[in-house]
């Protein structure tokens, strides 16, 4: 097949090593973002491509570029001319029925494309616009995007660069801090302790991943199969919604780190990470919404989730924030785990834990 490329030695850019893993001989994992509108979705295709190429391709270089082996066997993107209908798709469902009819098709729809694999021929990226309601919606726009694009916050940012505050498009948006901005010098003690939990923490998680990889894994479970190639097959997506609020309150008697890997060598790492998400029984990945209402094209957006698919694991749990609300993805195999009956879990397991939490004492405060 031939590709049209542009000035191809002035624009050739190496593939990250995250790029280079996902999209070895051994995995190959995609991230599904989907955008739920508030209102019916009422574009037409000349305002949808203006959208892409004025505001959506010129966000990151690799959105135009398809990924290319040189003649040393290194793996480059190659930057193309990007034929914006090729990535553009409007699914027609039967008309006048029920939203629980079209509940089914968009879940269905999803499922399929959890499985499809992204044409290499082409920038790793698509677009569905789906115009039918939901219950949860008046319409979706799913964005699908191959892992090597980038990691998860880059994908997101990308999605919500593309966005902008419903109220007034003239601000950006703004995201909830990370840090506690009052802290004083009386908490250095507290910052160094922190610390070096961390780096223990994340040598104990780095030495028990090793083993996961190679040694040890998961017991067969009612969320773990144990199969080979669990990540060829359909899967369903659900979600559900906790308030910040509610977190909140928990996390005064929860203390949770969060650790960051480095690994070496792309086909080498792929094959490592792909067997230690193969002998554990879930992964959770997280990203941080804006805090305001956004807009896609005029549409003010109700919610937003994602998922991460293509991973060798029978269950997956995401989560992003998004004015004051937390969504929680959920994909599960189909056959082998009831989504309504594990969404109803973790639904109740949380009641019982914020009612726990809010009766409890609260910590003494340091003065």
């Amino acid at each position: 097949m031939e590709f049209n490329f542009i000035n191809q030695e002035e624009e050739s850019l190496p593939v990250s090593p995250t790029g280079q893993y996902f999209t070895s001989s051994v995995i190959s994992v995609s991230v599904i973002g989907v955008l739920e509108t508030e209102v019916p979705i009422e574009v037409d295709d000349s305002q949808v491509e203006a959208l892409l190429k004025d505001v959506f391709l010129p966000i990151n270089p690799r959105f135009s570029s398809i990924m290319v082996t040189d003649k040393r066997g290194v793996k480059q993107w190659k930057k193309v001319e990007v034929e914006i209908k090729d990535h553009m798709y409007k699914p027609i469902f039967p008309e006048g029925k029920s939203v629980e009819f079209y509940d089914d098709c968009f879940n269905q729809y999803l499922s399929k494309l959890a499985m499809d694999q992204l044409p290499q021929s082409r920038p790793l990226w698509e677009i569905h616009i789906i115009k039918y309601p939901t219950t949860n919606s008046a319409g979706n726009v799913v964005f699908r995007l191959h892992h090597a694009l980038g990691d998860g916050f880059s994908l997101m940012g990308a999605l919500l660069s593309c966005l902008q505050r419903a109220e007034n498009p003239q601000l950006p948006l703004t995201f909830p801090a990370l840090m506690n901005q009052n802290m004083n010098t009386d908490d250095d003690h507290k910052g160094i302790f922190k610390n070096v939990t961390g780096i223990c923490n994340t040598l104990s998680d780095f030495g028990w991943s090793l083993l996961k990889s190679s040694a040890i894994e998961d017991g067969k479970s009612p969320i773990r199969s144990g199969d080979d190639g669990v990540e060829f097959r359909p899967i369903t997506i659900t979600t559900m919604t906790f308030t910040l609020d509610q977190i909140k309150k928990m996390k005064e008697i929860l203390q949770v780190t969060v650790n960051v890997r480095r690994y070496k060598g792309p086909e080498a790492t792929a094959k490592y990470i792909h067997s230690t998400l193969k002998n554990t029984s879930m992964t959770v990945s997280n990203v941080i919404g804006p805090v305001e209402r956004m807009a896609l094209a005029n549409h003010p957006i109700k919610g937003l989730y994602f998922m991460v698919v293509g991973v060798p694991q029978n269950l997956t749990i995401t989560m992003v924030s998004y004015m004051g609300q937390l969504r929680i993805a959920v994909g599960t195999e189909n056959g082998l785990i009831d989504p309504l009956k594990y969404k109803s879990c973790v639904e109740n397991a949380f009641d019982i834990m914020f009612k726990a939490a809010t009766a409890a004492t609260p910590p003494p405060k340091n003065i």
